[in-house]
């Protein structure tokens, strides 16, 4: 299928309660994504997960921001039509008045062509490590051998993302 952009000025923007549900799209996610509001509200984020995103970076991904700290992270998506879409999404956790955490909030925003290159790269060397697991033992490969290569770096996923 083919490649989706959106304008370097432009951000996908989306925000999903605690389990990941959606409960705000914009404009210009909808667009990219190729769904209507309708379609989106109340489904899984994961509904633009594409199947060549390592499940070992969505583990960090998530173990990071249910601890209340952001996190970076170059993501593949998948539109409603089977095109995919590359973003540079920044997520943070939105605090409720007793300190929980009550929705977590992504702006995407259009990464560098060469950044993707290097990342794929990354992510094909992720999705070798998870293949021949399913689910959970998939993901927690795939995110021990992101591990072991940031360890090798010396880096944190958000430094190595900005070094990118």
């Amino acid at each position: 299928m083919a490649e989706r952009r959106f304008d370097r000025d432009e951000i996908i923007v989306s925000k999903t309660d605690p389990t990941g549900r959606i409960i705000y799209a914009n404009e210009v996610f909808l667009r990219v994504a190729g769904y209507s509001e309708r379609e989106v509200i109340g489904q899984p984020h994961n509904i633009i997960r594409h199947p060549d995103m390592p499940r070992g970076v969505f583990r960090l991904l998530w173990r990071t921001i249910r601890t209340g700290r952001e996190c970076f992270a170059y993501v593949l998506n998948r539109a409603a039509n089977d095109d995919h879409y590359w973003v540079l999404a920044h997520i943070t956790p939105t605090f409720g008045a007793d300190g929980t955490i009550i929705s977590y909030h992504s702006n995407r925003r259009c990464p560098r062509p060469d950044a993707v290159t290097r990342i794929a790269a990354l992510y094909a060397e992720l999705r070798a490590a998870e293949a021949g697991h399913d689910g959970s033992q998939a993901a927690e490969a795939g995110h021990r051998a992101l591990v072991d290569r940031l360890d090798s770096t010396g880096m944190s996923y958000d430094e190595f993302v900005f070094a990118l």
